[in-house]
């Protein structure tokens, strides 16, 4: 679930980004003086907006698509209490020497 909000975080921030160098070509020809002036700031920023869109992705994602989760487990955990459906022996291997 991290990289799926990982992967749609990038894909929300790449498109802003884009968006945003559109919006602002007529800076283009200060952008030496606004990097060195304003940089660390400017990627400060960036990274708490990184962070903002990450949990935000990530509690949604949490939200939509874990829905009714305990509910589907649990039924799966009643059929193997009862016996229903057989759970896998795991192998005993010999160790070589």
């Amino acid at each position: 679930m991290v990289a799926n909000a990982l992967l749609l975080t990038l894909a929300i921030l790449l498109a802003y980004g884009f968006w945003l160098l559109e919006q602002l070509k007529f800076m283009a020809r200060y952008k030496a003086v606004i990097f060195h002036a304003y940089g660390p700031t400017i990627f400060a920023c960036a990274g708490i907006l990184f962070l903002n869109v990450f949990a935000v992705t990530f509690a949604l994602q949490r939200r939509f698509f874990l829905k009714d989760t305990g509910r589907k487990l649990s039924h799966l955990d009643k059929q193997f209490q009862i016996g229903q459906v057989p759970m896998p022996v795991p192998e005993n291997r010999k160790e070589e020497e």
